[in-house]
């Protein structure tokens, strides 16, 4: 069986209208709402063996908090995943190593929305910080379709108030 976690990044900050998208970092909220979901993983046991991450900012510190916190050595990190389009991202996830049977990918929306409704079948809002996984019924990754995935969890930063 294969296991995808979706990641939002955390709240990012827009006060400094000189920032690119890109170089956008966190907010106060979201270096708290980061350690605060990935300790709620660890809790619970669900510890991916792969982090995979796009460079900006804003998901890169999110990927760098939920690593340290789940005591993961450091995500990689692709500049493709930054504004990818569904089939890119498919495209990620087929080629993923299958020596790995649980990863997480960190990104930003619409892309996860997307990529986990095309997956699932399934419509879910994606807010900051958002962790969701899907469960596939393969031992390979490039066997990871349209709608060939179960959601197997589903929380936010607001959802522990």
């Amino acid at each position: 069986m294969k296991r995808l976690m979706i990641v939002r990044h955390a709240k990012s900050d827009w006060d400094d209208a000189s920032l690119s998208d890109f170089e956008r970092p966190l907010n106060h909220r979201g270096k708290q709402a980061a350690p605060d979901m990935a300790a709620r993983l660890l809790k619970d046991g669900i510890i991916p063996q792969y982090l995979l991450s796009s460079p900006a900012l804003r998901a890169k510190t999110t990927a760098d908090i939920f690593a340290k916190t789940l005591g993961l050595a450091q995500p990689s990190y692709n500049k493709a995943i930054y504004e990818a389009s569904y089939p890119t991202l498919l495209n990620m996830v087929n080629n993923l190593p299958n020596a790995y049977n649980f990863v997480a990918i960190f990104r930003h929306n619409p892309g996860l929305s997307n990529l986990l409704f095309n997956l699932t079948g399934e419509l879910y809002d994606m807010p900051t910080c958002t962790v969701a996984i899907i469960d596939f019924e393969f031992d390979f990754w490039n066997m990871v379709s349209a709608d060939t995935g179960t959601i197997t969890y589903y929380d936010y930063p607001k959802n522990g108030d």
